[in-house]
């Protein structure tokens, strides 16, 4: 598991956006939490980035996210690249 630079954690609204590696990402809260999503902004504001930059905590919410984790719901989203499906099906079975 690979450590991060995480930066700017705000929220607003139903999103979380944040700088990782020197990257600026926004997530859709009730894609990734349901605690953070039903949160108050109080409980939302209450955090600790962990020192590795492994994820990041919230207390009052019991509530942890890896940052890696996170990185991959973006990659989950991104298209297949075109001819893998071509590709993996003249496989022998």
């Amino acid at each position: 598991m690979k450590g991060h630079v995480v930066e700017n954690v705000r929220f607003s609204g139903a999103t979380v956006s944040m700088t990782v590696d020197g990257k600026q990402y926004r997530f859709d809260l009730a894609a990734v939490s349901s605690r953070l999503a039903g949160a108050t902004a109080a409980e939302r504001a209450d955090f600790a980035v962990s020192p590795s930059g492994y994820g990041i905590h919230w207390p009052r919410l019991d509530e942890d996210l890896s940052i890696d984790g996170l990185l991959r719901t973006l990659d989950a989203k991104k298209p297949a690249a075109r001819g893998r499906l071509r590709t993996e099906s003249r496989l022998p079975v």
